[in-house]
Order: structure tokens, then C-alpha cells, then sequence
């Protein structure tokens, strides 16, 4: 018998439908894959297994251990979710809550569903955190999400969805914001569960590496319907449709043009320190040092790569270069010529237009109230007034289109959107305004790997039109070796190792290099 049984599931909003006639089983302990390009409705089928698609109506079955949870009333279906069926969401800073600390989120879950005391509640909470590899855990459960990082929030909810050890894990782009080590840990610790604890998991993910290191079978999704189901070695070896070929045939590839040399630097910077002040009781604070004596130089038209394990420092020296950390900042930054770590606020404003930022979390750095016209035309609106309400328009549409999306999505607000449209939003509003520098800070970490491929095109693309430079982040070093022409590898907030990407890939000289890429060698095996 299955433990799960989806039968000929429609999800409709409104009059359109986006997931039509999709069926597929889950035995106990089996691990199934959906994989699909962005749209394609895989996070939508696997919401409305707990009903979690807001104002969506539902047509079909959806047969948990022989019960359909599509009549199930909400009271009901509150004791399934988060006991016998969690999930992993794919961009946890909006999942988790940024009022309370993540211990006392993950407690919560304890204390609600298996009845046991605050105190048993926080001793758990602490070996979940250290088992999902966390550094730390009597610290940083006290931790509120804002204050981890990206791979670090993503390990707390991975915490949250087992911490009851659930029959069915829904895994929503698990391993999205980890880098390449955590990845590896993070997938054999689902799998070490998964065996002790018979637990089924339905994993969305557009990572098909991943799919093939973890799944048992696959399902392909297209445009709402399940096109192709097959055990993952029938699958990889011998895909039936055109279309699951395609995302198959699908991998970054190499897209630089040559730096000159010769050419003045775009932004410099000299013996950089970010601390940051943690409180510790009432009257004590801590110095915790963040990023530690790193210098960078980035010339006009060049792409520099930043790898690290999540919490290396990488997205705290990116923001700091522009001036957008929140941490103390020591060292000089110049930026066309311009020492801008000594400007003031005011002063530094007018130079803001040309360094942009694309952010990690797509979601979180999109106004949810703000159309995606006036969201993509917002930096245009305040840098170039003179374009006029046409002229604005008439921009933003071709923003729009640079990235691949319809200029008649103006009109539509960021939640009508999936994880990977969102992102390009997030490119747009960046590449809109035509900076000489952008921070590009995890930019694909949420696109399928078809998609993927465009968008590092594209932004090659602009690099040559434009001659653009990019502050690249990335746990993805198949990314990095596709668009990076020199690379910097930090662990705990120092650079250890840095070059041409080609050198330090192909032929790493420090023992923390060789092991990310051993760990990015063993996520792609087949």
C-alpha cells in the first residue's frame, strides 16, 4: 500500500490552472523526485498535499495512508502537518518567524506535537541543530534568522521539519542555499534518517545532480502536467520525452571574454575587517570578527568569484565593499577612483546607481505591496527622472524581456511568481539601470539548471555590451568556473586561497580548496 497517493490532482487560481491531471504514488520509505523548470507547477503540486495554496481550489485525491486530505477539515489537517508530513520550504527567511529565536521556533514544534517539556524541548532542539550542522548549536539556538546565514537559516528549518521525524518529508529545494560540503552532509543526513526512521520524502528540486545521487524514481513536470516517471537509472540513461532531454543536456558553461590587464581597477580594497557587536547578558558584548584582513581589486569587465562554506564571510565582505553592512568596517575601499569608505551617506548616494545588488533570497528582497513594474522601475524612477512615465515603462519592459520574462508581468505582485521567475525579477531591477559593478550574491541558487544556463548567459552578455564588472557569490563552483575569471576562497572570514579560476579549480594548492571540490565532484556523480 502507499503512503501517499496523489490521483489526478487540479490546482486552479481563480480560472487558471497551473498543475492538471497529476498522479503519482509514494511508498513508505521511498524517495521521489520532481524536477521540472521553474512554473512548471512542482512547488505548487507539493503544497497542496498539506493545503497550503492560499485561495487555490483543488480537484482530484490526495490519499495519505488511505485518507484524503483534500476533505479533511483545517483542524485536522493542522495535527498531519508538521507531525506526520513536513516540509522543508525553499526560501527559509520567509518561513521562519523574525520576532522569535530558532530554538524556540523548532521547541515549538516539539512541545506542540509530542507533548514534552520546554526543558527536554531545548535539549533536542540543540542536537537537531548540530545534526543538520550548524556550528555552535548552544549558540545559536538563541540566534534570531536575520542574524545566520543564508545556508544557516536553511539548516534551522531542515532542523524544524524533522525534529518529529514525520512519515513523509516534502523537501522543497533542500539544499538551495548550501554550499557544496553542507550539500553532501545535508543529503546523507536525509538518507541516515530516511533508513532508520522509514521515512518517505518527496524532494522538489531543479538540481538533477542532486536527483541522481538521492531518488529512487523521478517524476518530470511540464507546464502543470507529469509528462514522465521512471526509476532515476531508467531516467538518466534513457529519457522517453524531448523535454526531460533538454534539462538533461543542461550545465553551465564557460562564458568569459578577456580582462585587460592593463586597465585601472573599478574597486579596490585594502586589509578589510567586519566585526560585529553579540550581546552576551545584559551588560556584555562580544567582538566577533566576520571578514579579517582581505584585499580585493576588481578591474572594469571582470568577474571575481567568492567561494566559502555558508558563515565563511563571503556575503558580508560583498555587502561591506558597497557599503551596505551593518558590521564595523575597517580598511580602505575605493570605487571609480573614489574613496568611499571615508563618504558619508550622502555624499556616497549618487554613486549608487552604479553598484547594484542582486540578493540570495529573491522573496525577501521584493516588496510584496509593489507591483513588479514599480518594483523593476523603482531605481529608474530615482536615478533617471527625466524618462518620464513612458520612458519608464518602456524601460522596465525591456528589463523584463533582457531576463526572460513578459513585459505583460508588470502588472502582477512577487507571490504570483515561482521561486526562479522571482529571481530574474531580482536581476532586472539590478541590471536595469546599467551599473558599472554589481554583487551578485547566490543570483542563480534558486534557478533550474535550463534557466540557469540563460541567465549566466545573459549576464555575460551585458558583461561584453556593457563592460560590467560582477562580485560573484556562489556556493556553486560549476557556476563560478563558468563566469568567474579570477576566484578568492574564504573559510572563517580569511582568504586562504585565490587566483585565476582555471588555476586554482583545476590544480588547488590549500587542503580547504581540495575539499570543496572533492564535495562538489561527489554531489555530481552519477
Amino acid at each position: 500500500m502507499s503512503l501517499l497517493d496523489v490521483q489526478n490532482l487540479r490546482v486552479q487560481f481563480g480560472a487558471a490552472t497551473v498543475v492538471s491531471d497529476v498522479s503519482f504514488s509514494i511508498a513508505p520509505g521511498e524517495k521521489f523526485a520532481l524536477v521540472g523548470e521553474s512554473g512548471s507547477g512542482k512547488t505548487v503540486t507539493s503544497l497542496s498535499i498539506l493545503r497550503l495554496n492560499q485561495d487555490a481550489q483543488y480537484g482530484g485525491r490526495i490519499l495519505f495512508e488511505g485518507e484524503d486530505l483534500l476533505r479533511k477539515t483545517e483542524p485536522a489537517m493542522r495535527s498531519v502537518r508538521g507531525k506526520d508530513v513536513a516540509m522543508i520550504f525553499q526560501e527559509p527567511m520567509t518561513a521562519l518567524n523574525p520576532l522569535f529565536a530558532i530554538g524556540n521556533q523548532i521547541a515549538e514544534v516539539l512541545m506542540l506535537h509530542e507533548g514534552i517539556n520546554a526543558k527536554e524541548a531545548a535539549r533536542r532542539t540543540i542536537e537537531l541543530l548540530e545534526k543538520t550542522g550548524i556550528p555552535e548549536p548552544e549558540r545559536r539556538v538563541l540566534a534570531f534568522p536575520h542574524q545566520l546565514s543564508g545556508g544557516q537559516r536553511q539548516r534551522a528549518m531542515i532542523a524544524m521539519a524533522l525534529a518529529c521525524k514525520p512519515k513523509l518529508l516534502i523537501a522543497d529545494e533542500p539544499t538551495t542555499a548550501l554550499d557544496v560540503t553542507i550539500q553532501v552532509q545535508i543529503l546523507e543526513l536525509l538518507n541516515q534518517l530516511q533508513r532508520e526512521e522509514n521515512m518517505a520524502v518527496l524532494m522538489i528540486t531543479h538540481d538533477l545532480n542532486l536527483v541522481r545521487h538521492f531518488a529512487d524514481r523521478v517524476g518530470v513536470m511540464e507546464r502543470g502536467h507529469l509528462i514522465e516517471t521512471a526509476t532515476t537509472g531508467e531516467l538518466f540513461a534513457n529519457p522517453r520525452e524531448a523535454y526531460t532531454r533538454k534539462l538533461l543536456a543542461s550545465h553551465p558553461q564557460r562564458v568569459v571574454d578577456k580582462v585587460d590587464e592593463k586597465a585601472a581597477p573599478l574597486l579596490t580594497a585594502e586589509k578589510m575587517r567586519c566585526t560585529f557587536s553579540i550581546k552576551q547578558g545584559w551588560f556584555k558584548k562580544k567582538q566577533f570578527v566576520a571578514v579579517d584582513d582581505v584585499d580585493v581589486q576588481i578591474k572594469p569587465h571582470e568577474t571575481l568569484g567568492i567561494v566559502g562554506e555558508s558563515g565563511s564571510g563571503k556575503s558580508t565582505l560583498g555587502m561591506a565593499l558597497l557599503r551596505l553592512s551593518s558590521a564595523q568596517v575597517d580598511g580602505r575601499i575605493a570605487f571609480v577612483g573614489k574613496p568611499i569608505s571615508e563618504m558619508a551617506s550622502v555624499a556616497l548616494r549618487p554613486l549608487r546607481a552604479k553598484m547594484q545588488v542582486v540578493f540570495q533570497d529573491p522573496f525577501a528582497s521584493l516588496s510584496p505591496r509593489r507591483t513588479i513594474e514599480q518594483i523593476v522601475g523603482e531605481g529608474l524612477e530615482l536615478h533617471q527622472p527625466q524618462l518620464g512615465r513612458d520612458g519608464l515603462r518602456e524601460a522596465v519592459a525591456k528589463g523584463l524581456v533582457e531576463v526572460g520574462l513578459s513585459p505583460e508581468m508588470m502588472s502582477r505582485y512577487p507571490h504570483e511568481f515561482s521561486g526562479g521567475q522571482r529571481q530574474r525579477i531580482a536581476i532586472a531591477r539590478a541590471l536595469v539601470l546599467k551599473p558599472e559593478l554589481i554583487l551578485l550574491d547566490e543570483p542563480t541558487s534558486s534557478l533550474d539548471v535550463s534557466v540557469q544556463q540563460q541567465v549566466l548567459q545573459l549576464l555575460a552578455e551585458l558583461q561584453r555590451k556593457y563592460g560590467m564588472a560582477y562580485l560573484f557569490i556562489s556556493h556553486d563552483l560549476a557556476v563560478i568556473r563558468a563566469m568567474a575569471h579570477r576566484v578568492m576562497v574564504m573559510k572563517d572570514g580569511k582568504v586562504v586561497e585565490s587566483g585565476r579560476t582555471e588555476e586554482v579549480l583545476s590544480n588547488p594548492r590549500q587542503p580547504y580548496t581540495q575539499r570543496l571540490l572533492a564535495a562538489a565532484t561527489y554531489s555530481t556523480l552519477s
